[in-house]
């Protein structure tokens, strides 16, 4: 069985012309002061999980995300992370709220792999 992997990402690019995953998004809401209270303890909740259930590459390879060399990284989930999947329900809804554009892409091979572990890659998109 081919393996597969899921990015949710931004529908527009940002500035620097890249589509930041939702976890950026839904932390530039938080971080601009932009969620109500509610919004917000219950993000702080989400990202504690995700922080607690799975490793931060860049905890791994301070320089994963770092734009000047690897100025396209991406992070995607493998599909076999069901258990980490299930939650991205509570990041979609958050984004559609604030009416923040998302979309979810699959892909058996989304770039050169910069950083894997079990249920993550970083890649260089080709």
């Amino acid at each position: 069985m081919e393996l597969t992997f899921v990015r949710y990402q931004a529908t527009a690019p940002n500035a620097r012309g890249r589509y930041p995953g939702i976890f950026a998004l839904a932390n530039g809401l938080a971080k601009g002061g932009r969620l109500r209270d509610d919004d917000w303890a219950s993000w702080r909740t989400a990202n504690d999980h995700y922080d607690a259930a799975y490793t931060d590459p860049s905890t791994v390879d301070g320089s994963i995300y770092d734009p000047h060399i690897n100025p396209s990284a991406q992070s995607w989930f493998k599909g076999s992370a069901t258990h980490l999947l299930a939650g991205v329900s509570f990041y979609t809804d958050l984004l559609s709220r604030y009416d923040i554009g998302w979309e979810v892409l699959h892909s058996a091979n989304p770039g050169k792999i910069l950083y894997e572990d079990d249920v993550q890659v970083v890649v260089a998109p080709y």
